[in-house]
């Protein structure tokens, strides 16, 4: 017999589970209360939320990462939502004729391809989003970095074209849209003072982002668990770091590949300010509630030093 099975067994013996495994209004109670520690520590404070990978292209996951950021929203956490929209952006291209190539592991964007970039984050997937929200019952905001000129940029390598390496923050805008009560839902298009439009990297700017407004923490959703020792054996995960633990493990060859740039990422955000980073696997139905409102948490929690 599994643990779950047991624990429900259990439970129906207490009265706690119903015949369909619903839980009993006593043991609701009783969650709500466990929570309330954690809902008293993140009440007032920022949390900013990088969206993507595949807890973006699942629907029922969709639905779930909202239904978590309008829970926190409505018990007074100020949550900013950084998302990205890479399938998406392939999608049309494809659709219109234009087959994405990468360099380096990065979009190769040229004019037309930017403009794609453009239409997809700031319009369809940044809307959607905040309808979405709204039907969740949050009251939310979207714009891109070129609004407000929230994002700034200039080109980070000729060969990438209209790839961005992020300059300036202008963080305005954002305050702005928290102080009014909304949820800010923020693409990550970056413009120049010449008018140029970039594609920047969704987890850089959700660091920028999180590093101007001295966030508590500052969550990436990704498609693994975490930072694991054996990269293959999920049961290895790495729950909790500090940036000089960071180090020591890029030396020796733990963290590397794709996760590399996720956890300077998150190094980075801890350099401008962010008290906590989580790196955590998005697949996880209801993943960053886990993580905010339980004693377990979910992934790995990067800390500073102090």
């Amino acid at each position: 017999m599994t643990k779950d099975n047991l624990e429900l067994q259990n439970g129906n013996a207490r009265g706690d589970v119903d015949g369909r495994g619903n839980i009993s209004n006593a043991v609701r109670a009783e969650i709500l209360t466990q929570a309330l520690p954690y809902i008293k520590r993140y009440s007032g404070k920022t949390v900013v939320v990088k969206y993507g990978g595949n807890a973006m292209v699942s629907p029922e996951l969709k639905q779930q990462v909202m239904e978590d950021i309008v829970l926190l929203w409505l018990i007074g956490v100020k949550v900013v939502l950084v998302h990205g929209g890479g399938p998406e952006i392939s999608e049309l291209a494809a659709r219109l004729g234009k087959q994405p190539e990468f360099c380096d592991g990065l979009r190769v964007t040229d004019k037309e391809t930017v403009d794609i970039v453009q239409m997809v984050l700031a319009g369809k997937v940044n809307k959607n989003l905040v309808n979405l929200l709204e039907t969740k019952g949050g009251r939310a905001i979207g714009l891109s970095g070129i609004d407000g000129r929230l994002i700034e940029a200039k080109i980070k390598d000729r060969r990438l074209g209209f790839v961005g390496e992020i300059t300036s923050i202008n963080i305005q805008p954002v305050n702005d849209i928290l102080e009014k009560g909304y949820i800010p839902v923020i693409s990550t298009v970056a413009c120049d003072k010449d008018g140029n439009v970039y594609n920047v990297n969704g987890d850089t700017a959700a660091a920028f982002i999180a590093g101007a407004l001295r966030a508590q923490n500052m969550i990436l959703m990704t498609d693994v668990a975490g930072v694991l020792r054996d990269k293959d054996d999920p049961s290895t995960l790495i729950s909790e770091m500090t940036a000089a633990d960071a180090a020591k493990y890029k030396a020796q060859g733990i963290i590397a590949g794709g996760m590399l740039p996720k956890v300077d990422c998150c190094v980075s955000a801890i350099r401008k300010g962010v008290k906590n980073v989580v790196i955590m696997e998005g697949r996880v139905p209801h993943s960053i509630l886990m993580e905010l409102l339980t004693d377990e948490g979910c992934g790995t929690l990067i800390r500073g030093e102090g």
